[in-house]
């Protein structure tokens, strides 16, 4: 087979899928007087009714078998992905356990029947019913129960991840209604989310955790309720999971087509440059590529029976950047963080180091119907003008936009306004050093890093910064250490990707939310304790549809983008894939990019 670079429907196998639907689902009646149904949209009505019988972007004739061989840069020490404790190792909880219900990725957020084959909801979503499928098993065979969910409820509200706590706290109670069925009401504190996040739920089982530990950062293989179980651990190294033969879950209209593969490895490597030439000399057999750099200059030597994939994408960007700690004295006062990201020059980095490829990222929700535009108006601006006078007034001006140079190098523009506002917060250059006014200190920091990768991109922030009379250090540290130090809040900047979906909700309170400033193991790297923030995080759990979320997202983005918390980096606008064998897809492109669980090895 000769190397191949293919670009987005160009490149893959197009199969006929089979056109007849399925049989129409046998609903049960509602027992409360709300809507019974096969599927949960956050917003408006979901895409596929009860009668659907695969999703479109996957092939239900899709044979399996086969080995997908993937790399992941850094370690692992457990397989218990619930706890802060441990470095959990890739793909134990997509694969190995339940879920209540199943996202699917066609659509902005949407919910279909998993362990739940059906759920009932109010018009105000204050509870939810949920009907378990009879057929649902655990790996051992024995049935996964009513009892088993509220167990894992109450046990991830107790002892879980912050995000687990956070949630499930909204639940005021839960009981059982019968065999199959049970009924979760919401606090007052639950917003229309809620209902979303509760058929998330992942499952674990009580009668398994009766005898493990669930606080422990183990090793042990759990039971098994998914589509793959834990087939062999070396530990620090790789992993391997083994598909569970007649699976319960198969023929559910939403996993017809998915998990294609007998068996998935992972295989730890220390660095990403490692990792690409394990790939050039076949250790493994997919890849996907992060560095638009390397897929530009790296790839063009691999061997004939290599495919190069660019696939096409519409997902928000996120917001990856250079992350300020606020709880740092050094970064409290917001014109400082200005003044250091005037001296990030994006434009000389693209072009000499990142090979041209990459896009800024102006907002959370770069490329997508949610990120801001000009001036906020209408039900966007109703919602800022709750806030005036407590927020920036740069937020009722035009949408941010991150500083641009020239890309020649040449920043002494951006250096002169940087010193104006450092001058303002109380420093001055001394002797070549930028000393505080106040204390005699030197303005000193240190940029902790995990991926090598981002040096450079970091040591030519850090240039600029020296330019200044800025003293930083960059430090990459391996994964075991970075977890612990951010976990803690233990930096002054880290680079970060705070990934976002077109239905953005309860992530953002991890993310800015006040009362994760300090728990420990949350996402509220920056420190932000803000009540704007939070009230604009309320008002997009509220949201009761598109025009609604989309304005509370705009206004949630334009006070964080103006609180320079992050310094913005670059994103790509479409997705690169390696791989060695005959991989296909269907070729339907996903909202949120192709999605790995429906590739399959051709015959």
């Amino acid at each position: 087979m000769p190397f191949r670079r293919l670009r987005n429907a160009a490149i893959v196998l197009i199969v006929t899928l089979a056109a007849g639907a399925g049989a129409l689902a046998q609903l049960p009646e509602p027992i409360a007087g709300g809507t019974v149904s096969n599927g949960i949209a956050m917003h408006g009505d979901p895409k596929y009714g009860p009668d659907f019988a695969h999703l479109d972007y996957a092939n239900p004739d899709a044979p399996v078998g086969g080995e997908l061989r993937q790399a992941v840069i850094g370690a692992f020490d457990s397989v218990n992905p619930f706890i802060v404790s441990g470095r959990t190792v890739a793909g134990v909880r997509e694969y190995v356990f339940p879920q209540l219900m199943i996202r699917v990725w066609d659509e902005p957020f949407s919910l279909y029947a998993y362990v739940a084959e059906a759920i009932e909801v109010p018009e105000d979503r204050s509870w939810v019913i949920f009907h378990l499928n009879p057929e649902a098993r655990w790996d051992d065979g024995t049935p996964i129960t009513v009892d088993d969910v509220i167990f894992s409820m109450q046990t991830l509200r107790d002892r879980g991840l912050p995000g687990f706590r956070r949630n499930y706290a909204r639940i005021a109670d839960v009981r059982q209604l019968g065999e199959h069925t049970l009924r979760f009401d919401f606090t007052d504190e639950a917003d229309r989310e809620t209902v979303m996040l509760i058929a998330m739920m992942p499952l674990i089982s009580e009668a398994w955790y009766t005898t493990h530990d669930f606080d422990a950062a183990t090793l042990e293989p759990p039971l098994a309720g998914g589509p793959y179980r834990i087939a062999a651990i070396d530990p620090g190294r790789s992993i391997t999971y083994e598909r569970v033969e007649d699976w319960w879950a198969d023929d559910l209209p939403v996993m017809r087509g998915h998990y294609n593969f007998a068996s998935l490895r992972y295989d730890y490597y220390l660095d990403s440059d490692v990792a690409l030439e394990a790939f050039r000399a076949g250790e493994y057999n997919l890849r996907r590529e992060f560095s638009a750099e390397t897929w530009a200059t790296g790839y063009d030597d691999m061997p004939p029976e290599v495919t190069l994939a660019t696939l096409g994408q519409s997902r928000p960007s996120g917001l990856r950047g250079f992350v300020y700690n606020t709880r740092r004295p050094l970064f409290a006062d917001r014109r400082v963080r200005q003044a250091l990201t005037l001296l990030f020059d994006f434009e000389w980095v693209n072009a000499n180091l990142l090979a041209g490829q990459y896009a800024r990222i102006t907002s959370m929700f770069t490329g997508s119907p949610l990120q801001p535009e000009g001036v906020a108006a209408g039900a966007e601006l109703a919602l800022l003008e709750d806030h005036r006078g407590e927020v920036d007034p740069a937020v009722f001006g035009e949408a941010y936009a991150p500083p641009a140079t020239e890309g020649s190098g040449n920043i002494r523009p951006q250096l002169r306004e940087a010193l104006g506002l450092l001058a303002e917060a109380g420093w001055e250059v001394r002797d070549g050093v930028l000393t505080s006014t106040e204390t005699g200190e030197p303005f000193a920091f240190e940029i902790l890093l995990r991926n090598a990768a981002d040096e450079r991109v970091a040591l030519a922030w850090v240039e600029n910064l020296r330019r200044a009379g800025i003293q930083v250090n960059v430090r990459t540290v391996d994964s075991a250490q970075y977890a612990e130090r951010t976990e803690t809040f233990d930096f002054d900047v880290i680079v970060h990707q705070y990934i976002v979906t077109l239905s953005p909700g309860a992530e953002q309170y991890l993310y800015w939310g006040a009362d994760n400033r300090d728990n420990p193991g949350s996402r509220n790297y920056a420190g932000v304790a803000d009540p704007v923030v939070d009230a604009l995080i309320d008002d997009l759990e509220d949201a009761r549809d598109r025009e609604a979320l989309t304005a509370a997202a705009r206004a949630l983005d334009r006070v964080i983008m103006a609180g320079d918390y992050v310094l913005p980096l670059y994103y790509l606008e479409e997705d690169f894939w390696a791989w060695r064998g005959d991989f296909a897809h269907v070729d339907v492109q996903p909202l949120y990019g192709y999605v790995l669980e429906a590739f399959w090895l051709a015959e």
